[in-house]
């Protein structure tokens, strides 16, 4: 686990700039139904938040235009956190380098809200972050978290036909060697829904809701092209590309 951090933080520092204000709030993913479309958050006025895998800090922007009391903010790689602080100059935001994995000292019972946008998939032990989420939250708070659809990976499309590629069934890591096409090789696990569900349950949490998102309606005017990307309209409104939860502690 901690080679794997370790390589994914040298890299995560690598490739920080091709994500600079991307995956953030109100966006819940590529071609995703965005928070004005699904009203997860409900009232964020006066909320003190905790965003795991802040990235850019445009997320936690966001939470503050909403009306958020305090930002509070994790994430493994230090070019991330040195962006985050651009983004939120003039702002006080709590921003912490590290995995989302251990515990540093982050207040318990505290958060009205912690919420990840695709990056809780990173982590290298699922059961142990949402038990360390789940103490953050002061009782009734909630966590929100998007991510690909884990049966997405496996959606390969060839001349516009779609495909199942491997095994959904078989969990594990996958290696990606390149990526963002810089030399920034990246471990990232394969997990199926059922155990994204299963350890929300586990970590103590009641679910209100799982979201296999269908295309935002930013999208409906758009021509649909044939596309083998791996991120494309022409897949995504045939499959999700995102998967949504919400649970309550």
């Amino acid at each position: 686990m901690l080679d794997i951090l370790k390589q994914n933080k040298k890299s995560w520092d690598k490739v920080a700039s091709h994500f600079n204000g991307k995956d953030a709030l109100p966006s819940y993913g590529p071609y995703t139904q965005t928070e004005d479309e699904l009203s997860l958050f409900d009232d964020i006025t006066s909320k003190k938040v905790l965003d795991i895998g802040c990235g850019s800090g445009h997320s936690l922007l966001y939470m503050k235009e909403m009306g958020a009391s305090e930002l509070w903010g994790v994430d493994l790689s230090e070019t991330q956190i040195e962006t985050a602080k651009e983004t939120l100059k003039g702002l006080n935001a709590n921003l912490s380098c590290s995995p989302m994995e251990e515990d540093i000292g982050l207040p318990k019972d505290y958060f009205d809200i912690v919420y990840s946008i695709y990056a809780i998939g990173w982590t290298t032990d699922l059961s142990s972050t949402l038990r360390l989420i789940h103490s953050y939250l002061k009782t009734g708070g909630s966590i929100i978290f998007s991510w690909d659809h884990p049966l997405y990976p496996h959606m390969k499309s060839e001349d516009g036909q779609i495909y199942l590629d491997g095994s959904y069934q078989q969990e594990g890591i996958t290696t990606y060697p390149n990526f963002k096409g810089e030399d920034a090789p990246v471990v990232i696990p394969k997990r199926k829904l059922s155990t994204y569900i299963n350890e929300v349950i586990k970590a103590g949490f009641t679910i209100e809701s799982v979201i296999e998102s269908n295309v935002s309606a930013a999208f409906d005017s758009v021509k649909e092209e044939v596309s083998d990307r791996y991120y494309s309209l022409y897949k995504a409104r045939k499959f999700p590309t995102t998967m949504v939860i919400k649970a309550r502690k």
